[in-house]
């Protein structure tokens, strides 16, 4: 007997997993977040990394 032989059902259970609704799926974001506190680096940061996100997004929507 080959090795294909078993791993047949659990192959074919792959096709019918269920997926993620788009609008269950975060984005990630879940940090807090004082302002009152920020240095100029964290202020740089967050600048980087909006920019960052807006790129990425521009680029899927290609």
């Amino acid at each position: 007997m080959g090795r294909a032989h078993g791993h047949k059902t659990r192959d074919r259970n792959k096709a019918s997993l269920p997926q993620v609704p788009k609008n269950m799926k975060s984005d990630g974001l879940d940090v807090e977040f004082d302002r009152d506190l920020a240095d100029h680096d964290d202020l740089e940061a967050m600048a980087r990394s909006k920019a960052a996100d807006q790129r990425a997004r521009s680029k899927q929507k290609r």
